[in-house]
């Protein structure tokens, strides 16, 4: 099956305690249906202290589960479910059901 999400794409945050939140995709975990999307489902971790990195109480993202993201329409920037069509020139191309623009270029 096609990505419907993928890395770098801006997502909308649509369920849980982020919900309404929007940042980039940094990671795509298929496997287990989930995303790192940048600035959100933020968690406070401790970290011991290393030679390159301080110790102390760090704030990081924690993966979000695919079924709480929507990609953002490229028009609008409001969440929108994706389809999928196949170009004059082969192409398959990601498409907003919203607006019915093209996310792939």
């Amino acid at each position: 099956m096609a990505a419907k999400i993928k890395k770098g794409d801006k997502v909308v945050v649509i369920a849980g305690r982020d919900k309404g939140k929007s940042g980039e995709v940094v990671q795509v975990m298929p496997k287990d249906e989930r995303a790192l999307v940048r600035g959100v489902n933020l968690v406070k971790r401790h970290q011991r202290q290393t030679a390159n990195q301080e110790g102390g109480i760090i704030s990081k993202e924690a993966p979000i589960q695919l079924s709480n993201i929507a990609l953002a329409d490229p028009k609008t920037g409001k969440p929108t479910r994706v389809g999928f069509k196949i170009l004059d020139d082969g192409r398959k191309v990601r498409v907003a059901k919203r607006s019915g623009d093209l996310i792939d270029g």
